[in-house]
């Protein structure tokens, strides 16, 4: 399954260390202004090498659109991109081609199709995830239209929760990060994400709701563990009439809720709230330590990894956050116009 999306549908390829990665997008509106800034800027927040919080591995990742535009504009047609990998070092995992990684895809990839590429993952690595990004910044411009707008953050490294300015929680977030690195360790964390602006009447009541499309969406990034909506298991202790939203008509005749724990959508369908969720992501797997594990014969062996890893995902994954939210809120609009025959 390299296809993600009903409508709005893109298809990713390539390798951590193959000669690129790249995608199709499929269902772009037409006549969508095309900020080719935009697009590389929202891939440079993905970037590595950009300090102590990220993998030292050194990527321009400068994307090249090669269909589906004409004059600045798109055309309805498949949007063709690429982006080159520059900066493998694929040495780096010739120890490590018949162990069996902890916690990483190693062994299951091996059982499901009895080949794997173990230079940096292959098709399980993270860095196919720019691919996201490009679709992501896609359905953002046709969004925009509409006045859709994401915004995520760190919200929690391992167990503490980040506070104050954005240079202040960057702050925290770096001398977290710095202590687990020079252990050789790594440590996950949550991310916060709002959808505002959002259209009521987005998802289906049964199959296809919109909160289980976003929670799949999320899932299917790399070392997401856990996804929770609105007030989500913060509610646990709560009675339904603590946490009901109760309805009203603001001065302009607009029907709004007076709280929001359902996280703007209720029944499957958003309600025009604020869509509010985190996203649970686990320490990465690859340390700078000894570990046990077996090889591909079923021996018991030790190893310590080498190369260069994220100790954490965090900062990256914001911007993928943003992009799988965005991809999923354009595929549901564009579904949501098979609904009726007017309006």
């Amino acid at each position: 399954m390299n296809t993600f999306g009903n409508i709005y549908r893109l298809t990713t390829y390539g390798e951590s260390h193959g000669a690129a990665l790249g995608g199709v997008i499929d269902g772009m509106p037409a006549g969508i202004d095309v900020d080719t800034d935009f697009i590389q800027a929202e891939l440079e927040r993905r970037r590595p090498g950009q300090g102590i919080l990220t993998t030292a591995r050194k990527e321009a990742d400068r994307v090249e659109l090669l269909s589906g535009i004409f004059e600045g504009k798109t055309t309805g047609t498949p949007i063709g991109f690429i982006v080159r990998n520059t900066d493998h070092h694929s040495a780096d995992y010739s120890t490590l081609k018949d162990i069996y990684r902890p916690s990483h895809a190693d062994y299951t990839y091996q059982t499901k199709y009895g080949i794997r590429d173990y230079r940096g993952g292959g098709r399980t690595s993270a860095r196919e995830t720019l691919c996201r990004v490009v679709g992501g910044a896609f359905a953002k411009l046709a969004l925009n239209t509409l006045g859709v707008e994401f915004s995520a953050q760190v919200s929690q490294v391992g167990n503490q929760p980040l506070n104050g300015t954005p240079a202040e929680r960057q702050a925290q977030m770096e001398d977290i990060v710095t202590r687990v690195r020079a252990a050789g360790d790594s440590i996950g964390g949550i991310i916060s994400c709002t959808i505002s602006h959002c259209p009521a009447g987005l998802g289906e009541p049964v199959f296809g709701k919109l909160n289980a499309a976003l929670a799949g969406a999320m899932l299917s990034i790399n070392a997401a563990k856990g996804f929770d909506l609105g007030g989500g298991f913060n509610t646990v202790g709560l009675t339904g009439s603590q946490m009901n939203d109760e309805f009203y008509t603001d001065p302009q005749g607009n029907i709004h809720t007076r709280t929001n724990y359902s996280g703007g959508i209720q029944g499957g369908i958003s309600n025009g709230e604020d869509i509010q969720f985190r996203v649970l992501f686990k320490p990465v797997p690859t340390i700078m330590q000894p570990q046990h594990t077996v090889d591909t014969e079923g021996n018991e062996v030790e190893f310590t990894p080498h190369g260069r890893h994220d100790p954490c995902v965090l900062t990256r994954a914001v911007p993928i956050v943003e992009a799988m939210a965005a991809m999923v809120v354009l595929d549901y609009y564009l579904l949501n116009k098979t609904t009726k025959l007017c309006h």
